[in-house]
């Protein structure tokens, strides 16, 4: 990905979008600027559910580590972690495992400088890499990831809202390989990803409006999501489900009123398992 959000010109204002801080003005934060409420407003004129996508997807991704902190995954690695929200991974693990490791990857270096803030008084076990999700070779070499987590352990992957800023062309299932082949049996990979099945015209829109950002992408059908589970174990119930759905009985939803139905939250999520 590009580092078109950092801040240019001579008054430091960013000129491109930033999917980051898109995500960041969807889920309420203030970590974002003109260039991107401007495009989000664009984007809720045609995609009006566009905020609930992204706090059903948020409320999969502390499913999804609670579920695996419940298994005994004590460190976790979060591709593409964006800006500081609302239960960050950490936290959420900790509730479980309260030495749990947690590395935060992110190419956008303005999430860099905002998460080594936030977890400064826990370097020691949790760390913040500068890296492209392109690059899982550089990210498990990476000297903030070797002095935290143990290759020869469980990991919990999380590729949560991710995939989907990969096109076709960049080969998003042999880039996930990559990742796979770096985790040892018993681990666990969390994906969730934008279908075009429910909603194909709405979908198509998503697709145009965030070209103009600095992480164009491409949404996907049911079928074409699932191939990125082929050879793991899916945690089944709940399966490959819209993400306001992903429940397990190891996490379950705190409140009914926390329910986003497919209609409004048309991005898929599952878990899944490295088996042996």
């Amino acid at each position: 990905m590009s580092t078109d959000s950092i801040p240019e010109g001579g008054h430091g204002v960013p000129t491109v979008a930033s999917a980051a801080r898109l995500y960041d003005y969807y889920l309420g934060g203030k970590n974002n600027f003109a260039v991107d409420r401007e495009l989000a407003g664009k984007i809720e004129l045609q995609v009006p559910e566009i905020k609930q996508m992204a706090r059903a997807n948020r409320r999969f991704l502390g499913r999804a580590v609670e579920h695996m902190a419940k298994h005994g995954v004590d460190q976790f690695l979060d591709i593409g972690s964006g800006l500081p929200a609302e239960n960050p991974v950490h936290e959420v693990a900790r509730r479980h495992v309260p030495d749990a490791r947690v590395v935060y990857v992110d190419h956008d270096p303005v999430v860099r400088v905002h998460a080594e803030a936030l977890l400064a008084d826990r370097a020691e076990i949790t760390g913040v890499i500068e890296a492209d999700m392109r690059d899982p070779e550089g990210i498990f070499d990476h000297p903030e990831l070797n002095g935290r987590i143990d290759p020869n352990r469980p990991v919990g992957l999380l590729l949560v809202a991710m995939l989907h800023f990969l096109q076709d062309h960049e080969n998003p299932y042999g880039l996930l390989r990559r990742y796979l082949e770096r985790l040892p049996a018993g681990s666990y990979v969390a994906i969730s990803h934008i279908e075009n099945d429910t909603a194909p015209e709405r979908a198509a829109a998503l697709e145009q409006l965030y070209a103009a950002t600095n992480s164009p992408g491409q949404t996907r059908s049911r079928a074409e999501i699932a191939r990125f589970f082929d050879g793991l174990e899916l945690v089944d119930p709940p399966g490959l489900t819209h993400g306001g759905d992903w429940t397990t009985s190891l996490a379950p939803l705190t409140d009914a009123a926390d329910y986003i139905p497919p209609e409004q939250a048309w991005g898929l999520a599952g878990v899944a398992r490295v088996p042996a």
